[in-house]
């Protein structure tokens, strides 16, 4: 793991065929970019993650968790609707809703507001363009899927040219997206000259940098709203779903949310960074799930050159599958309750006791937990992810409580897992809502 994304990381690129596959899409921003050009976009983009910007988010990512709260407590009032916003109401009066879309709606406008600037409005209206274009990239057809594994075999620009729906899809969406972006580029620098910026989202930090040009800030929108909106979403679908599994902690959470956080019912009260990070059981809900379900199963990394890893030889071209999946639960780094989902692994003991090991989960690796990757390449958004997903997560929580509406999914061998870029419930995840009083 050292060698392949941290010492000797540029000579594990990600394979051609992925980043040609991607890159029509998204363009080539930081996921992409490989070599100097990658140092150069890193080194630019930092400022912009920096922590002391990631905490005047804080505020976003509530006020937003707490309009999805409402939407979803008005639609399941009115019970079941012809948009899937509730998907059944049950005898006893109990709603069932599709978790994903919530998610993926709510999730599409954080990262508009907070990294763009703009509210792209998903979480009032689910038939907004922009929502239903990411929809139909980041949950493609059999069909679309089957493409893509053409691509493992057949050089990706023969692909492309194939008179298929699913590269129609891809070209028509990608430009939908594409002009948004410049749009807002557009915008953000006209402000910028006449000195009127000071909004605190990514964009307009990144554009005070000045080390971008129009185009190139282009293809990092498009990577922010696609690596920051479906990979969250993904978070809280199986957030969820381990809830449902583990009521008794679904309670515990509940408790800290209601007694640390203001309710949402308080249009007027906010939350900080300083709120959300004094709650230890929420970010170790939030830490096992990163944990237990990485939202990327696995990546892959193809060597650039002749190589080696641990002194073994690794010719050029060899394929090296980093597994999230595997190595988060592995019992080797874990320890032999690597397979159950234990939020008080994070957690350090009251008497003062084993905090190095609560902060690590107590791994004992470093590289153990592969959610966000490691080094040079390592994911230059976690700390914008997880303040978002603990917020989010939060409001859900300390206003609703949950429950499996299929019973077999109580055992996870059970459950029929899509993957793709992120790992979702192949049909949706539909779980069992209702609104808890008092908050």
């Amino acid at each position: 793991m050292a060698e392949v994304l941290v010492t000797k990381n540029y000579d594990f690129p990600k394979p051609a065929h992925i980043r040609y596959s991607i890159g029509r899409i998204l363009g080539i921003g930081i996921l992409l970019a490989e070599g100097d050009e990658h140092k150069k976009q890193r080194k630019n983009m930092m400022p912009a993650f920096a922590f002391r910007h990631i905490k005047d988010l804080y505020p976003i990512f509530w006020d937003k968790s707490r309009e999805c709260v409402d939407a979803m407590a008005e639609q399941l009032s009115l019970g079941a609707s012809k948009d899937g916003e509730v998907d059944e109401t049950l005898p006893d009066g109990t709603a069932v809703i599709n978790v994903g879309n919530w998610a993926s709606r709510v999730t599409l406008d954080i990262i508009g507001v907070a990294g763009l600037g703009r509210d792209f409005g998903a979480i009032k209206d689910p038939n907004t363009e922009l929502n239903q274009t990411y929809r139909r990239i980041a949950r493609p057809s059999r069909a679309g899927q089957r493409l893509a594994l053409l691509t493992l075999f057949v050089p990706g620009w023969i692909v492309n040219m194939l008179p298929v729906k699913r590269n129609d899809d891809i070209v028509q969406a990608s430009k939908v997206i594409r002009a948004n972006c410049r749009d807002l580029i557009q915008r953000k620098r006209a402000k910028l000259a006449n000195k009127e910026l000071t909004d605190v989202d990514i964009l307009s930090v990144a554009l005070e940098s000045g080390g971008f040009s129009d185009e190139n800030l282009v293809d990092q929108l498009m990577t922010f709203l696609a690596a920051g909106h479906e990979t969250t979403a993904s978070a809280m679908t199986w957030a969820i779903y381990m809830l449902c599994l583990h009521p008794e902690v679904q309670t515990r959470l509940r408790a800290e949310v209601r007694e640390r956080l203001p309710s949402v019912a308080d249009g007027s009260a906010t939350v900080s960074s300083v709120d959300i990070d004094h709650m230890p059981y929420l970010n170790a809900v939030c830490s096992e799930v990163l944990r237990y379900y990485s939202p990327v199963p696995l990546t892959m990394r193809e060597a650039a050159r002749d190589t080696s890893i641990l002194g073994q030889p690794v010719p050029k071209g060899t394929r090296i599958m980093l597994t999230p999946w595997a190595v988060n639960k592995s019992q080797e780094l874990w320890g032999d309750d690597a397979l159950r989902f234990n939020p008080e692994r994070w957690i350090a003991r009251q008497d003062g006791g084993g905090g190095d090991k609560a902060a690590s989960g107590g791994a004992s690796s470093n590289y153990a937990f592969l959610t966000f990757l490691h080094g040079p390449r390592s994911c230059i958004g976690s700390g914008f992810a997880k303040a978002e997903f603990a917020c989010l997560l939060a409001a859900w929580v300390g206003r609703f409580e949950f429950d499996l509406k299929n019973e077999e999914e109580r055992d996870e061998r059970k459950m029929d897992i899509r993957t793709g870029v992120t790992a979702q419930p192949r049909n949706g995840f539909f779980v069992k809502v209702k609104t808890v009083d008092g908050w």
